[in-house]
């Protein structure tokens, strides 16, 4: 591992970063990101498609897709752990340090899941293989956000930062979009007995390749600024995650607050309510493609409302997001039972393309800014590990329990999103703003503050 004294030797400064340097840096976080994400959110496509039949047999059918889908959310449970031990790492070593590890751990835990015999096979020890390597992808991942997000913003000139920051972001769906691609094609070019039999390993497989991929651009990635500038300062600090906790606790709990959900709606929208479909008797290919539609929208919507929050404020961008979800709760079931493509797929474009892409476009920034550098990586780690896991962590076992108590209706799970909505919506507007162009130079003095 690189000492700290080498990296700041190499690292470029604050004044240094040129605009084509700018570029490489939000291209390779983009990139990067995706690569990680896909092989989080691969698992979540395969639970719905696969994992019922091959690991959870001996389950009817509807109860093995949710068993299948609790242990999606395993991996979320893993996640704050991955943060706090990621956020230390890049708050004391480096963001660049940090981000190469997670992608190797991530990385191996999806090819792993390739090569996993079924349950035909080995029995328990199947299911309980996945587990052990969904929380491997959870901790990874735990550990990856934090440290992307600020490598980007420490990059960013403050008054880009939240256009930049979305690049960031642009990386989840993306990572959503390859693995339901390939599961896509597969699906329609291979017979279910092949499909089952070993198709459904080839995009775990191919993701060895993804992985040296990022690793390759990961590894060319120059070092933020910030953290050079505060490791100068601080090289002697040894607890971030102490001193952020204790000084910050307030921006921790309103951001997670603000985390949950932007995170349990993506997973309920873009995951459970696949499960949800297929039993009322909704084609997949259908709702699938209502979903890939929309995430697809999201690519463009993201660094949208990254950019808009540069010129009104991140809370004014967020809180809409929130607002819309809370309005679309109980309609966009309402449209998904009508069994309609046109009301399924302005349902999914709705909550997906506009709700989420408002809350998740500008989050990069404003949690970012909420923190001091020397103890950045460790704050936006708390919030994003904590939050999604009380937000999407929870919404998949949360949903799948509400689906069942309400005899497979979706009136209680509606409820559950307008609550998280509401819980998301109060905790933004009891946020501080942070956009520098909103604020003023006090929020970039903050931003910069290196000695607090």
């Amino acid at each position: 591992m690189m000492t700290t004294q080498t990296m700041v030797s190499e690292a470029t400064s604050p004044a240094e970063v040129t605009p084509s340097m700018l570029r490489r840096v939000a291209a390779a976080t983009a990139i990067g990101t995706a690569v990680e994400w896909y092989d989080f959110f691969i698992y979540g496509t395969a639970a719905a498609l696969v994992f019922n039949k091959l690991f959870f047999p001996q389950f009817e059918p509807l109860a093995g897709t949710l068993v299948a889908l609790a242990t999606y959310a395993v991996g979320f449970f893993a996640r704050p752990l991955g943060g706090i031990v990621f956020g230390h790492i890049g708050d004391k070593v480096g963001r660049k340090g940090a981000l190469v590890a997670t992608l190797l751990i991530v990385g191996i835990g999806t090819f792993a899941v390739g090569l996993m015999p079924t349950y035909e096979q080995i029995g328990i020890w199947a299911p309980i293989g996945l587990v052990i390597i969904r929380l491997l992808q959870g901790f990874g991942v735990g550990g990856e956000q934090g440290n992307a997000i600020l490598i980007m913003c420490e990059h960013a000139p403050p008054e880009r930062r939240g256009f930049y920051g979305s690049w960031v972001q642009i990386g989840a769906p993306a990572g959503f979009l390859l693995p339901s691609g390939l599961f896509a094609i597969l699906t329609a070019t291979q017979s279910e007995e092949t499909f089952l039999a070993w198709g459904w390993r080839v995009p775990f497989l191919l993701s060895i390749v993804l992985v040296g991929v990022g690793m390759y651009i990961r590894l060319k990635l120059s070092e933020s600024p910030l953290f050079v500038k505060m490791r100068k300062q601080h090289a002697e600090d040894s607890r971030p995650v102490v001193d952020v906790v204790r000084d910050h606790i307030r921006e921790i709990l309103l951001g997670a607050g603000a985390k949950i959900a932007e995170s349990a709606l993506f997973t309920i929208y873009a995951v459970v309510v696949v499960a949800y479909a297929v039993n009322h008797g909704i084609p997949k290919s259908l709702i699938a493609d209502g979903i890939l539609i929309a995430v697809a929208i999201e690519l463009f919507t993201l660094p949208f409302f990254g950019a808009l929050s540069d010129r009104v404020g991140r809370r004014a961008v967020y809180l809409g997001g929130a607002l819309l979800q809370l309005v679309m709760a109980f309609p966009f079931f309402m449209l998904v039972n009508t069994g309609q493509k046109e009301f399924i797929w302005l349902a999914m474009v709705v909550v997906l393309s506009v709700g989420h892409a408002a809350m998740y476009g500008p989050q990069a920034a404003f949690f970012s800014e909420l923190f001091p550098a020397r103890l950045r990586a460790s704050g936006v780690s708390l919030i994003q590990q904590f939050g999604a896991l009380a937000g999407g962590g929870m919404a998949s076992i949360l949903a799948a329990w509400l689906l069942q108590r309400a005899g497979g209706e979706p009136w209680l799970i509606a409820g559950y999103v307008a609550v998280l909505a509401v819980i998301t919506a109060a905790s933004v507007a009891a946020m501080r703003e942070t956009a520098p162009h909103v604020i003023g130079l006090r929020a970039e003095e903050e931003y910069e503050q290196v000695a607090v």
